[in-house]
């Protein structure tokens, strides 16, 4: 029997197959593998630009009353890509945010479905589930885990400009974007992290 077949100083045949059949099979194992955590990591790290659309001008905004527009909230889907926004003037009982505007979504933060302003009642309802929101979006019935999702807003050479959506828990601190069903109050915040796509 030879003794120096399986020294470390001496490569065998052996042992050189081996070698090139594990480096081929990791070769391999990668060519299929990275290709697909590209697939599933890539877009959770791309960031979206900021998209801001005039709705009119701040002379047609009132702080009495909410008037619905219609804004791009997701580029390049055509018509599936549009939705409703409900603006009115800031008043002295938004204490709460600093723009000259309030821009609430339309859709209802328990399971996203479209939400209605009623003007007699200064409130937003929610048809499927019953979810039922005051004048400034706050949820005062019903099953929505927090308020209404808001807008950023500015006045741009002579336009109201509608921004970036963001969430805001029940003390209405605003926080990134964040998908229906989602609560920002108690420990909801770290249950529900924010996307790595939005600031």
């Amino acid at each position: 029997m030879d003794d120096d077949y399986d020294t470390p100083s001496r490569v065998t045949r052996r042992r050189l197959l081996g070698a090139v059949g594990g480096g081929a099979g990791a070769v391999a194992a990668a060519a299929f593998t990275l290709p697909a955590l590209a697939f599933v990591i890539g877009p959770a790290l791309e960031s979206e630009p900021e998209h801001w659309e005039a709705v009119g001008a701040p002379g047609d905004f009132t702080g009495d009353l909410f008037r619905p527009r219609v804004i791009t909230l997701q580029a390049g889907a055509g018509e599936a890509g549009k939705g409703l926004v409900y603006v009115r003037r800031r008043t002295a009982a938004d204490r709460d945010t600093t723009d000259d505007f309030l821009a609430l979504t339309s859709r209802c933060s328990h399971v996203g479905c479209p939400v209605s302003y009623v003007p007699a009642a200064q409130s937003f309802v929610c048809p499927c589930h019953g979810g039922v929101y005051d004048f400034r979006g706050v949820r005062v019935g019903g099953p929505p885990p927090r308020p209404l999702d808001r807008f950023l807003n500015r006045v741009r050479g002579g336009w109201l400009e509608i921004g970036p959506r963001y969430s805001v828990d029940s003390a209405l601190r605003r926080y990134s974007p964040r998908d229906p069903g989602e609560t920002l109050d108690g420990i909801g915040r770290y249950v529900y992290p924010a996307r790595p796509t939005t600031p």
